[in-house]
């Protein structure tokens, strides 16, 4: 099942609005069952039980979290998309605990059956605190 142009925006569009609204079963539900998920540490969940084991905690503790969405660009043939987003959302940063905390990055992602196949995320190692410009902590590691 090959999305169109318009069905991808509209998945997109749809997943980044269960994002906002911390409804985690609706983000699950838009990714395949055998989804490969691999983020900026390097860190992977392969199928989305693994996956869903995996995010359980992230949803729990990171309230108050939004992703403002830059960009979309769909690949309507090769079934990808890009995703440029900000997050804002309380820091968890060492010293900067609870402070708005602002970061840039970017989600590679294919789609297979019309559902989120692959997510590669990728984030900038500076972030913005407090209007601050402030190296991320594990980029130093």
């Amino acid at each position: 099942m090959k999305l169109s142009r318009s069905e991808i925006l509209k998945l997109m569009e749809d997943w980044s609005a269960a994002w906002n609204r911390h409804d985690f079963d609706a983000v699950m539900e838009r990714f395949h069952d055998d989804v490969l998920f691999e983020n900026w540490t390097g860190g992977r969940a392969a199928g989305k039980d693994a996956l869903r084991k995996a995010w359980t905690p992230w949803f729990e503790n990171h309230g108050g979290f939004v992703f403002r969405t830059e960009s979309f660009i769909p690949d309507e043939e090769g079934q990808r998309v890009t995703w440029q987003w900000t997050l804002e959302w309380p820091s968890l940063e060492k010293g900067f605990e609870g402070k708005r905390e602002i970061r840039r990055g970017i989600d590679v992602i294919e789609l297979k059956d019309g559902k989120v196949f692959r997510k590669c995320t990728y984030s900038k190692t500076t972030l913005e605190i407090d209007g601050r410009k402030t190296p991320l902590a594990a980029a130093g590691r």
